[in-house]
This record gives C-alpha cells, sequence and structure tokens, in this order.
C-alpha cells in the first residue's frame, strides 16, 4: 500500500485537487491510499465558488510516497507559504515523488527542486512561470513533463494523463488500464501531445483517425504500416501523417510501437507466455526485438519488468 497525500492551497482549482483524490483513492484494484490536506487542518476557500474541509495538515506529507500540488487561483501573484515549500522538500529528501497539476507548478518550483529541468503548466501561465523562474525549463507545448522525482502537467484534464502515466510506471500496465476504464478516460495520451491543437481538424476525420487507433489496438500482431493506417482512415498518408502526429504527440510508427510494447506490458504482468510468444503476439517479430524496445521506451529488460510487476509475483 502507498500513500498519496493531495495538498490543497488557498484558491485551489476543484478539477485539479479532484483528479488525483479520484484516480489514487483505495479500493480492491488500486494499492493506494489517499489524505487531502491543506497547510493546516480545517477550512479552505477554494477557487470556482468551493470550499473544501481538510483533516490533515501537512503532516501529512511526511509518511506520503507520492505528493500531488493541485493548481490554485494567482500564483503568479501570492508566493508559495514557506512552510509548504519546507515540507515538500523534506518529502523529496526522503524519496518522495513530487508531481504539480496546472498552475501547481508554482508552488513545485519556489523548492528549487525544478531547477535545471524541463517543466509544464496550464499554457496561459507557461511566461509568467518562466519569468518567475528562469532556471526552470518552461514548456508550454505538451500535456505533461516526467523528470522522474519531479512531475509537472498542463492545465486540469491533463492531470488525468499526468497520473495514468504515474500509474504505469509505478504500478505496471494493468492497474493504469484499469483506473482508465472506470474514469471512462483514454489509456494513454503521450506527455508530448500538444496542450492545444493550432488549427481545428475537421471532425469526420478526427474521429476517422479515433476508429482507425481502435482498429490498429485490435490488430497488433499483424503487420501495420503507415500506407495501411492511411486506407483505414480513408486519407492520403501524408495526411495521416500530419494529422496524426497533432492528435498524438506521436508519428504513426512510434505510436505503433509504443502501443506494442504496451501490449507486451500487460502480457508480462497477466500471463506465462514465454518471451518468444510475447513478441510474435504484438508484432515485434523477435525476442530480440523486444528487449531493444523495450530497453528504449522504460530502461529495463522484459523478465526484470516481470518480475516487478507480475500479478502472481
Amino acid at each position: 500500500m502507498k500513500r498519496v497525500a493531495v495538498v490543497v492551497l488557498e484558491g485551489a482549482k476543484p478539477m485539479d485537487v479532484g483528479i488525483p483524490a479520484q484516480v489514487f483513492t483505495h479500493r480492491a484494484s488500486m494499492p493506494y491510499s489517499v489524505d487531502v490536506c491543506g497547510i493546516r487542518p480545517g477550512l479552505i476557500a477554494g477557487g470556482d465558488g468551493l470550499s473544501y474541509h481538510v483533516e490533515h495538515g501537512l503532516e501529512a506529507l511526511d509518511e506520503a510516497d507520492l505528493v500531488f500540488v493541485p493548481g490554485y487561483r494567482f500564483p503568479d501573484r501570492d508566493a508559495a507559504p514557506e512552510a509548504l515549500t519546507e515540507a515538500l522538500g523534506r518529502a523529496h529528501a526522503r524519496g518522495a515523488i513530487l508531481a504539480a497539476i496546472s498552475t501547481g507548478a508554482f508552488a513545485l518550483a519556489a523548492t528549487g527542486l525544478l531547477d535545471g529541468k524541463r517543466a509544464t503548466t496550464h499554457w496561459h501561465y507557461a511566461r509568467r512561470l518562466a519569468e518567475r523562474f528562469p532556471e526552470v525549463q518552461v514548456d508550454d507545448r505538451v500535456l505533461f513533463v516526467d523528470e522522474g522525482a519531479v512531475l509537472t502537467s498542463a492545465g486540469a484534464a491533463s492531470g488525468i494523463d499526468l497520473c495514468l502515466h504515474l500509474l504505469r510506471r509505478e504500478s505496471g500496465m494493468a492497474v493504469a488500464n484499469h483506473a482508465a476504464r472506470r474514469l471512462v478516460a483514454a489509456p494513454y495520451r503521450s506527455g508530448g501531445q500538444a496542450q492545444y491543437l493550432p488549427h481545428s481538424v475537421p471532425e469526420s476525420t478526427g474521429e476517422r483517425f479515433t476508429q482507425t487507433r481502435e482498429w490498429a489496438l485490435r490488430h497488433l500482431g499483424d503487420p501495420l504500416t503507415i500506407a495501411r493506417l492511411a486506407e483505414h482512415a480513408r486519407v492520403s498518408e501524408r495526411t495521416f501523417s500530419r494529422r496524426f502526429l497533432d492528435e498524438t504527440g506521436y508519428t504513426p510508427m512510434q505510436w505503433v510501437m509504443r502501443a506494442r510494447v504496451d501490449r507486451a506490458r500487460e502480457l508480462l504482468e497477466e500471463t506465462d507466455l514465454g518471451i518468444d510468444a510475447i513478441s510474435a503476439a504484438v508484432g515485434l517479430g523477435s525476442a530480440t526485438n523486444l528487449r531493444r524496445h523495450f530497453r528504449q521506451v522504460l530502461g529495463t529488460a522484459p523478465t526484470a519488468y516481470r518480475r516487478t510487476f507480475s500479478q502472481s509475483s
């Protein structure tokens, strides 16, 4: 059982608070418990007409394995409370993972833990984050940034992407996919996907692309080329490649490779199939290919991944 702390600040955004609290809430399929806390216990005035009554103060961070700092109003105007920056620093020093949603990045940046690292926040506040914390490499183009022990996400809904990414990283594909189904959320959006598209994508084409991705996930064991994917979407290869990148943050073949690796992760977690059989089932051909792509994407070997996340372990 891992412990999660969600820190509610003055002006906290309801969706930003609710996302990690709901994603990680304890249930049979989720090996986590959640404490919602404030600088001190009691009533906290939130944003958007809501208030929060929290039972815990910052002492909740002393035992947490994962700490979320949700977004809050006027982050560029109000300095993060010193007690919070100190508590975040202590949590980080003992190995806790720190994650900011939206403008929560301002409070996380105030600790100095983002200095020299990439980070993101809601695109509306990105320039001000960069001005206030010039040592932080702010990227307003992406949904979330994973720097290992510190993570940041863009506004609101991208917090779901960040939470599911953390679940995949810390607890495996089966737990993350179960959570995605429970939330009726897309199981995977890359951190590199744009926060917003520079131009609108025709709805009919966007819908066809969604159907093509779903079709591809059912045919990962088959030869999948750009030509075949574009044919299924009924657009030219050039149009398919360009719009696919806009929608997912990946080229089509990068997306296919990641989908195959993720399916292999599920099979490693949930079955006793050998590495060769899994490689063939997901369309990677050989155990050598599976090991190579696993190393590139996850920095580990399939057998080591199975020992860590297998349901029978």
